[in-house]
């Protein structure tokens, strides 16, 4: 173990000592209050160019498994925590999370006040900040930072999104697929791949620059936008692409897609002060006046007062700052959530929003006969 820090773009620092790893990183520093699900986290794509603080005291305790991935990969730039667990214990676990951590690069620090610091970022809002173990300059690190890419503007979905198609077949449970769906890859994670073979679905999964032509050429019954890292301002290709497929396809967008059809049915994004990240995010459905506890992972959101079209209609609500969690239109079918119902990590509450998508694939595919 090697002394590091945490330098903050306004200038605040924390110390503490980082992993097997040693070296320097930077990004977007984000807390999340999830109490477990670390290795979901940690594989999520939309945590691309992010520094992740997590506010719980001990991280690591049942180790990491085969099966708990979302992606391929891990996508954090850095991980921060008060405390790593040392000795895990689950029957699942093929490793710990330091080794894993280790493998995958990944510079990691503990003996951090992670309280302190979420504090501070829900004071100040997220930032840049740079996490080294070798240099421990003050004013050097002040004058690296402005060097750090803003995630404003920043376009993230190309580094992590698919580069060629590939197809995520139906359950086997199926003798043949219910339905073919056609996703717009973003950065999409696996569990939601995972649930819509569950309820039959072939998936075929495209890159993001993919037309609205292509798409439309294997004649799909539904087309996912899946999530995704970075400013959805920024991810032109798929604002196009979905504005393409409008009224031809039914639609579904989570997270990043729900932002991206917020930008393509004319409304505008705008970056929250310090983002959704956890798995406790309190939504009210307001078609029936549930409310439902919701994983997120999101620091831009869709602009009420944008969506002028009175065929856009608001159908979830955070209750925590009122942002906007969910859309409908009323002439096409199109649905989109900002949260998660895939969960993982998080609870189920909103996975029912799966089973509307295949009502909408199934009442568009009984109009064609």
């Amino acid at each position: 173990m090697a002394k590091a820090i945490l330098y903050l773009e306004d200038g605040a620092n924390f110390l503490g000592e980082s992993l097997a790893r040693k070296g320097e990183t930077a990004g977007e520093v984000v807390f999340n209050t999830a109490m477990t699900g670390y290795q979901e986290i940690l594989t999520d794509p939309s945590y691309a160019g992010q520094i992740v603080v997590m506010t719980y005291p001990l991280i690591g305790n049942y180790g990491v498994n085969k099966e708990d991935v979302e992606s391929k990969g891990v996508h954090v730039k850095g991980f921060v925590v008060k405390e790593f667990c040392r000795y895990h214990s689950n029957y699942r676990a093929t490793q710990s999370l330091i080794e894993y951590l280790d493998e995958h690069k990944i510079l990691a620090i503990e003996g951090v006040d992670t309280r302190a610091l979420t504090r501070h970022l829900r004071l100040c809002g997220a930032m840049k900040a740079i996490i080294s173990t070798k240099d421990f300059d003050l004013k050097s690190l002040a004058k690296k930072i402005k060097d750090v890419p803003s995630m404003e503007g920043a376009d993230w979905v190309k580094t992590v999104a698919t580069k060629k198609k590939y197809i995520w077949p139906a359950d086997k449970s199926f003798k043949k697929p219910r339905f073919k769906v056609a996703a717009i890859d973003c950065g999409i994670k696996f569990n939601i791949l995972r649930i819509l073979a569950k309820l039959g679905c072939e998936t075929h999964v495209f890159p993001p620059d993919t037309t609205a032509k292509d798409i439309l050429s294997i004649d799909p019954d539904g087309v996912f936008l899946s999530n995704g890292p970075g400013d959805p301002a920024a991810v032109t290709s798929v604002i196009r692409t979905a504005q393409d497929l409008f009224g031809k396809k039914p639609i579904f967008g989570i997270c990043l897609g729900h932002q991206i059809l917020g930008l393509a049915l004319g409304g505008k994004t705008f970056k929250l002060k310090f983002g959704h990240h956890g798995a406790n995010h309190p939504v009210k459905d307001m078609l029936d006046n549930r409310i439902g506890i919701t994983s997120q992972n999101h620091g831009f959101c869709v602009d009420v007062k944008s969506l002028k079209s009175g065929d856009v209609e608001i159908i979830d609500v955070n209750l925590n700052d009122q942002t906007v969690e969910g859309l409908r239109h009323k002439r096409f079918p199109l649905l989109s959530v900002q949260h998660h119902p895939e969960a993982c990590p998080g609870p189920h509450d909103a996975q029912y929003l799966f089973k509307h998508f295949v009502q909408m694939m199934e009442k568009k595919t009984r109009g064609q006969k």
